[in-house]
């Protein structure tokens, strides 16, 4: 069973979590979640253990209970640009200062994390399978991308997104080097796999 608090009940404590950083096309998505106070659902946990359709009906709770939520797009032109570490950082800090309740504590997934935030913050790894709020991000963050990259398979079927949601695999990379790359393709990545220098 996950925890439900960090720090203690009267603390407005806010998961985070990201999805897509590993990805070669589409946006990193960050979500921020406040859960009310005793919150408790033993389905949730890490989004990455669960199927489509309990990923789809624990957002549907999440949404309903949460006392605030929100998630937050960085496209693949700012990856490109400020490179994936900050524009995960990005994606967290936007999710974080759009909620309509201001957290009082900010509960990281992950090592590292650099904001302009002036909310303080920890970073749990693994937190995920630990905190049921991080949890809750991570459900959020992975269920509003991937709805996302399966709009864009339908304008770019090649690469089938509605299947891989931008991960490389290599039907997507072989798409890539037979169809070239489409207008929401990292170019800063290693699109086709090919061997890098420290390799």
């Amino acid at each position: 069973m996950l925890l439900t608090y960090y720090q203690s009940p009267e603390t407005i404590e806010c998961g985070i979590d990201e999805a897509g950083r590993g990805c070669l096309s589409g946006p990193v998505v960050a979500a921020a979640v406040i859960l009310p106070k005793g919150f408790s659902n033993k389905l949730l946990n890490d989004s990455k253990q669960l199927s489509h359709k309990k990923r789809k009906l624990l957002r549907e709770i999440i949404e309903r209970e949460a006392l605030a939520f929100s998630v937050s797009f960085v496209d693949n032109n700012e990856i490109d640009e400020i490179n994936i570490l900050q524009a995960s950082f990005l994606a967290m800090t936007k999710a974080a200062e759009s909620l309509r309740i201001r957290p009082e504590i900010l509960l990281i997934d992950g090592n590292r994390f650099k904001s302009t935030t002036n909310i303080p913050h920890i970073c749990i790894v693994k937190g995920d399978t630990k905190y049921q709020s991080i949890a809750a991000a991570s459900i959020l963050a992975k269920t509003y991308r991937d709805d996302y990259m399966e709009e864009l398979a339908k304008e770019y079927p090649h690469y089938s997104w509605h299947k891989n949601k931008g991960y490389p695999t290599k039907d997507h990379r072989k798409a890539i080097k037979d169809h070239g790359i489409s207008p929401f393709h990292r170019k800063t990545f290693n699109l086709l796999g090919k061997p890098t220098l420290f390799e």
